[in-house]
């Protein structure tokens, strides 16, 4: 109904070319559909009444528009850029001596800094709009900063001042007919009980939240509460109820995806991926845990299927996919068509891992590993990577082989206990021929795992038992399988190798004599012509790429963000005004038809780790129309890389599997370069063949 109203409001305002009425309208609907949970038209309304107050000097205006993008990049994750928001709205609305724009953004400010877990500094700004709202009689302000205090306290474990802070909030809610702080209040009254055990209490609460917010329409509020209910009513053992609750809460969070941008839909992915954490484990507890793995192929790189399956559809009408998740039918299927077993990682909680492995015959089976205490993921996979983790930030230096390494014997170790976490629950389900390949789907820190390096008991590495790739998810195995299909197939290949290097923070990069050597050596195999200097611009390179079926990189990878919010680049030679910089934004816009695209390079593998996938130069590649990329994990050593890219190619010409040539270009490399340092950090995500 307010949709209404502020539309005609903004109609009139337009025939009548009343810009300041029009920016007005344009942010109450911007404020609306903010409320609605749909972001993205929220956003576009807030910033079309930016630049209207803009160009009329509407300073107030301004400040409020500033103010509601931040609400809007909050509830999306993107934290960073709604404090950037807030600041900006405050300074104005200091400026203007606007004491409520000032206690609001303050309040704003308080949310911001608790969703990264900055609790103090939360306090302090909740506190300060307290004290604003109290001074100028601003009941709703005073309500909210007691909620937002209380949820600073329950962070920090303090449940009785939780459960203080909050009734109060709740008592000026209802006073002032506040029905969206009224079940706010309710909801964060639910949490606290639940976290001091009292489940049934909690369970009241929650299901009052849900009410209200079902009735004003508050779909945020509303998958909050279903998820909230679904928790306690697992801790209660009423599983089934959990789960209609949860698969509810899922259908909410489903909805609030409309329209959003790529990037976006990673960061909302961020603050929902609890509700498909938690109905795994509910599901599983009903022994039912191959609809558990639905769920987990729901929850995982859906933006990256969705930008897929819209790219493929752009490219070919033939290409008729749905954008759902993959069933268990279409699961099997999709093993089947790889032709491989697939391995699931899913990390409920940090002692709890779940992994399923799909056989190419159809047979799913499942395994629960509850993980010690002292068994912390993300540091084993830190502690074997960490003697990898060169001086600088993306240089590939030549090295000795030989030279000695006083963490090698540690990060070994560390191997073998990756191995007893992640492998041993499952080998006897992995194939026992070595050239039948294993396609891992890692989760969260276990993308940053080498599986090649993964060592037995008996010191022997997993690439010598097993050929092996890897994707961020079954549904996007499905997704560059069909790409590779649509790829035409042609004999032009582009090897680049050590281009005259570009300047990053005044600082020219290293020359690299090694990888010049790696590209000639490799064009040769292909009866071809390296690019190697000043020849290898990005105009250059950019212009061959788009007929070559394969392209190898042989140059620096940066993990920086250089440009957009993808982190990642390759240097290629500077030209004109071109800084020579190939960026993962770049790439990202790019339609090439290249088959297989190799980066040689240090880091090439690494980016920001979400639930999602790796965001960063691999995920920019396949969204570009690449189904196999080769990426790094690590900074990689000149010698043994050349040797070992070298023997890839000539494998590669014997056998078009791009996952056994890999396999056997390792093993070739083991003899002479034993240490994984020197070829584990290759890896191979999507298609080999």
């Amino acid at each position: 109904k307010a949709i209404g109203y502020y539309e005609q409001s903004l109609a009139i305002a337009r025939e009548r070319k009343n810009r300041l009425i029009e920016a007005a309208a344009l942010g109450n609907l911007g404020l609306t559909y903010y409320y609605l949970g749909n972001y993205a038209k929220s956003i576009a309304y807030q910033e079309q009444r930016l630049v209207i107050s803009r160009e009329l000097n509407d300073r107030l205006g301004e400040s409020q528009a500033l103010g509601n993008l931040g609400l809007n990049y909050d509830s999306l994750g993107q934290y960073p850029q709604a404090i950037d928001q807030y600041q900006k709205s405050l300074a104005i609305a200091r400026a203007l001596k606007d004491r409520k724009g000032e206690g609001t953004m303050l309040g704003n400010l308080g949310v911001a800094y608790w969703s990264l877990e900055d609790y103090p500094k939360s306090i302090d700004y909740h506190e300060q709009h307290l004290a604003i709202a109290t001074e100028i009689n601003d009941r709703r302000g005073q309500g909210n900063a007691l909620g937002n205090l209380g949820n600073a306290y329950y962070a920090m474990k303090n449940y009785p001042k939780v459960i203080e802070s909050q009734t109060k909030s709740l008592a000026i809610a209802i006073e002032i007919k506040n029905r969206f702080g009224e079940a706010t209040a309710l909801g964060n009254l639910g949490n606290a009980y639940e976290a001091q055990g009292n489940y049934p209490k909690a369970v009241e609460y929650h299901q009052k939240r849900l009410t209200i917010a079902r009735e004003i329409n508050d779909r945020l509020g509303e998958g909050g509460a279903l998820n909230n209910l679904g928790l306690c009513l697992s801790l209660l053992g009423d599983y089934k109820a959990a789960e209609n609750h949860l698969r509810s809460a899922i259908g909410v969070w489903e909805s609030l995806r409309t329209g959003l941008t790529d990037n976006q839909k990673i960061s909302i992915a961020e603050t929902q991926a609890k509700t498909y954490r938690l109905l795994q484990r509910v599901l599983v507890e009903q022994n039912r845990s191959d609809a558990a793995l639905e769920i987990a192929e729901q929850g995982r790189s859906r933006a990256f299927a969705e930008l897929l399956t819209s790219r493929l559809k752009s490219r070919s009408s033939d290409v008729q996919k749905s954008l759902t998740a993959p069933n268990l039918e279409e699961i099997r299927a999709i093993a089947k068509a790889q032709n491989a077993t697939l391995v699931e990682y899913s990390i409920i909680n940090p002692d709890l891992l779940y992994i399923w492995v799909i056989k190419p015959n159809g047979e799913i089976s499942f395994h629960r590993s509850n993980l010690d205490a002292k068994v912390s993921i993300p540091q084993l996979v830190a502690d074997s990577r960490g003697v990898r983790r060169s001086g600088g930030k993306f240089d590939r230096k030549s090295r000795s082989s030989n030279a000695p390494i006083a963490e090698d014997s540690e990060a070994m170790d560390t191997l073998k206990k990756l191995h007893q976490l992640l492998i041993e629950p499952i080998a006897a389900k992995l194939p026992t021929d070595p050239t039948q390949r294993i396609i891992f789907i890692p989760q969260g820190d276990l993308f940053g795992v080498a599986f090649p390096a993964l060592r037995t008991s008996k010191g022997q590495f997993l690439i010598e038992r097993h050929t092996l790739s890897s994707a961020p998810s079954i549904q996007t195995l499905q997704l560059t399988r069909e790409k590779a299909k649509l790829t035409p197939k042609n004999s032009n290949v582009l090897i680049v190798g050590n281009p005259t290097m570009p300047i990053v923070n005044n600082t020219q990069l290293e020359n690299l004599s090694g990888a010049e050597s790696e590209a000639i050596e490799i064009a040769k195999i292909f009866k071809t012509q390296p690019i190697l200097g000043n020849q290898a611009t990005k105009a250059t390179v950019l212009e061959k790429m788009k007929t070559a079926s394969i392209v190898h990189l042989a140059t620096h990878g940066l993990l920086d963000k250089l440009k957009g919010d993808i982190p990642g680049a390759v240097a290629l030679a500077p030209s004109g005004q071109d800084s020579g910089l190939l960026t993962s934004s770049e790439i990202f816009d790019l339609k090439l038809t290249t088959n297989l695209l190799v980066l040689s390079a240090c880091d090439t593998g690494r980016g920001d780790i979400t639930g999602d996938g790796v965001i960063g130069l691999s995920r920019s590649l396949i969204s570009a129309g690449i189904p196999s990329v080769i990426v790094t994990l690590w900074a990689v050593p000149d010698l043994p890389t050349a040797e070992l890219m070298i023997e890839f190619y000539n494998q590669l010409n014997q056998n078009p599997d791009k996952a056994q040539a890999l396999r056997q270009a390792m093993l070739k490399t083991i003899k002479t370069h034993p240490d994984p340092k020197d070829w584990a950090a290759f890896n191979l995500i999507g298609e080999a063949k």
